[in-house]
């Protein structure tokens, strides 16, 4: 026969292993991340290492605390929304998902994971994204590119101080871009008030790069401005050296873009917006709803100048430029 005071020790035992065991249980749990990125493929790139870099400032190490799984559309946006579906059927905790496109994806694949947007649109109140920057009110929130359309205005007001006598100038913009229209509209009255024409030239993807070229040569323009876009990120260095070779100066939104050889670059910087995306994620994690955690707006902004492309180019850039921001020799 079991002694009574055997049995309520068992029990009491049992009882009290019962929620430590729940605790051991739950604090087992590892955070899993999706992250829906606009790249081609590959983990290795400037701007996930600088959100990897945002996440181990908090704490979170990749591979040891937390799973980040990748997932990339292979420089097809028409595959967002499978990758964006593949992501929730794994049942991440959060989504992390790049540029318009790539936000829109994510919220048309779930309602109730939360998505942390980075650079997720000029107007993400007007796409439907989000309530309003302060209470974004539903699962997405986030880093916007909202610093309005002026941006690429200011871009190409930038441009023809680099280039004064430039008379025609050539805008690549991607009208698969929901906020292209503004970007345009914004273009054509910072062209009407310095003095220059534009030619549109609309390119979806890479096959259609040559033929843009081609119709920049027929119509002489004298420099080009390309519209940021994941697109025209991804295949950067394509981009450029066709510009070098038809002896364009090209003016972007990303600083990455000179670097690969690109004479200018004005916008926010991207590598700083991916490492403060790891602050949202590090709260929804510690219990934050996204839909409380107001959407942030870019706070850097760089100038960037390629000396090396403007000396090629025949260049002079004025010294008022040069004392700006930042030169790359």
């Amino acid at each position: 026969m079991i002694d009574r005071r055997t049995f309520l020790g068992g029990t009491c035992a049992v009882l009290l292993a019962a929620p430590l065991a729940a605790e051991a249980q739950q604090a087992a749990k590892v955070p899993r991340i999706g992250f829906l990125s606009g790249a081609t493929s590959g983990v290795s790139s400037p701007v996930l290492d600088a959100f990897r870099q945002g996440l181990r400032e908090l704490g979170w190490i990749e591979g040891q605390n937390i799973v980040i799984d990748y997932r990339f559309p292979e420089g097809r946006s028409d595959r967002l929304p499978d990758v964006a579906a593949e992501l929730v059927q794994l049942k991440v905790d959060i989504i992390v998902a790049e540029a318009t496109q790539g936000v829109a994806a994510a919220k048309n694949a779930t309602t109730t994971i939360p998505i942390v947007m980075i650079s997720g649109s000029a107007d993400p109140v007007g796409l439907g994204f989000i309530a309003s920057l302060a209470r974004p009110g539903g699962n997405v929130t986030g880093l916007s590119y909202s610093v309005g359309p002026e941006i690429v205005g200011k871009g190409l007001e930038l441009l023809k101080e680099n280039v004064p006598k430039v008379r025609r100038v050539a805008i690549l913009s991607n009208p698969a871009s929901p906020v292209q229209p503004l970007f345009i509209r914004e273009l054509n009255d910072a062209a009407r008030s310095l003095g220059v024409q534009l030619q549109l030239l609309e390119v979806r993807d890479p096959n259609e790069f040559d033929g843009a070229f081609a119709a920049m040569a027929k119509e002489r323009v004298g420099a080009l401005l390309v519209v940021a876009d994941a697109v025209f990120i991804r295949h950067r260095t394509r981009l450029e050296d066709l510009a070098a070779r038809s002896r364009l100066p090209a003016a972007y939104g990303v600083r990455e873009s000179v670097e690969a050889g690109g004479l200018m670059s004005y916008g926010p910087s991207f590598l700083d917006l991916y490492r403060r995306s790891a602050a949202y994620v590090d709260k929804i994690l510690k219990g934050a709803k996204p839909a409380d955690l107001p959407v942030e707006q870019p706070t850097k902004f760089e100038l960037v100048i390629n000396l090396k492309t403007a000396k090629a180019l025949g260049l002079t850039i004025p010294q008022s430029l040069l004392q700006r921001d930042e030169v790359i020799q």
